[in-house]
């Protein structure tokens, strides 16, 4: 697919997430669907895109797979720029802080996403970088730490 049609297809699906409060977008392949909302390391307008989402307790689970592109996606390189997001569920948004998973947490999790949509091992196969892992956790729970 290529970038524009990639990128037409995520802003119909946010506005249509936000149209309905989530009712219909918040479910694509058998996983649930979020919308985070990062700060644009360019422009520092806010960027948002409707992504699958795997959770660990409270913390989110995200994948910048692009599927499978050379580069990484916008969203995760302002979050490596600017990791505090805003992230939208159905019922309720939430401010997070974005980190990138280690390698041992990426080894531990890898075969989660993979069961989850398995459609990431065809992105992996695409690309030589290594997809990234990341973790949304909670910000008013991060400052407490």
């Amino acid at each position: 697919m290529r970038d524009r049609t990639a990128e037409t297809l995520s802003t119909i699906h946010t506005l249509i997430y936000r149209v309905t409060g989530g009712r219909i977008g918040r479910r694509l392949v058998d996983n649930d669907m979020l919308l985070l909302t990062t700060t644009g390391r360019m422009t520092g307008k806010p960027h948002t895109v409707p992504l699958l989402y795997l959770t660990d307790g409270s913390t989110l689970v995200v994948i910048a797979s692009w599927g499978g592109r050379p580069s990484h996606p916008h969203w995760y390189q302002n979050l490596r720029h600017e990791p505090e997001a805003k992230v939208r569920l159905p019922d309720r948004s939430i401010r997070v802080v974005a980190r990138t998973a280690s390698a041992e947490e990426r080894r531990a999790w890898w075969p989660k996403v993979v069961e989850a949509y398995d459609g990431y091992l065809t992105y992996q196969s695409r690309t030589d970088r290594e997809i990234p892992v990341v973790f949304l956790e909670d910000a008013a729970k991060h400052r407490t730490k």
